[in-house]
């Protein structure tokens, strides 16, 4: 496989210190590691969020800082626990996300079937200020497969569902991911879930201070 990430001697805020490690570029890997030690902050170190501040940080072979960030993060998506989405209906949101990368509105059939992929099987005109923190996250992660990003930076995706769903949310991701060539990069406390979908797994054993 080829190499997607690769961290050297990577260091964040005087007190974070991550081992040196290479992600694999397709399938999912999932991050663990205790409260504290850094998985967060190394999903917005992957796509620019925060910016490096010692160390190396390689991304397809090429240091992340020599990236445009904007193009970086298009093709790199993060999703956080709290994500942004307009208080408008769904069907807004799609279609201000688009407009913002200069888009066409997307059809209410691509809506839907990305909805429908993330668990999130809302009728279009649902305002998403009705919607709870958890449904929220999932029609953002909707819009974002929508785009075909290359990767996709996850944060506890599932930590707001119910076995199942979570399990379903988990199963589709993946089909979708090795349909299209998409690589997933998952922060998850759910070692069930790990245990079911990690193609690789990184351990950070590193606590914050």
């Amino acid at each position: 496989m080829t190499t997607l990430f690769e961290l050297q001697e990577v260091r964040f805020g005087g007190i974070l210190s991550y081992p040196n490690l290479t992600v694999r570029e397709g399938g999912f890997t999932f991050i663990q590691g205790e409260s504290g030690a850094g998985k967060s902050t190394l999903l917005k170190l992957f796509n620019g969020s925060l910016p490096l501040e010692s160390g190396n940080l390689r991304y397809r072979g090429k240091d992340l800082q020599e990236w445009d960030t904007i193009a970086l993060r298009r093709e790199v998506l993060l999703v956080g626990q709290t994500v942004y989405l307009f208080e408008e209906t769904i069907r807004e949101n799609f279609r201000e996300y688009y407009a913002y990368r200069d888009l066409p509105a997307p059809s209410e059939e691509l809506m839907t079937r990305f909805l429908r992929l993330c668990q999130a099987d809302f009728p279009l005109d649902t305002a998403a200020a009705t919607m709870s923190g958890g449904e929220r996250q999932r029609v953002y992660i909707a819009i974002c497969l929508s785009f075909g990003p290359s990767v996709v930076l996850l944060d506890e995706p599932t930590s707001a569902l119910d076995e199942g769903t979570a399990q379903r949310l988990m199963t589709g991701l993946k089909a979708h991911g090795e349909k299209e060539g998409i690589t997933f990069i998952v922060v998850s406390h759910d070692q069930a879930l790990t245990e079911a979908f990690a193609d690789e797994r990184i351990l950070l054993e590193g606590r914050e201070r």
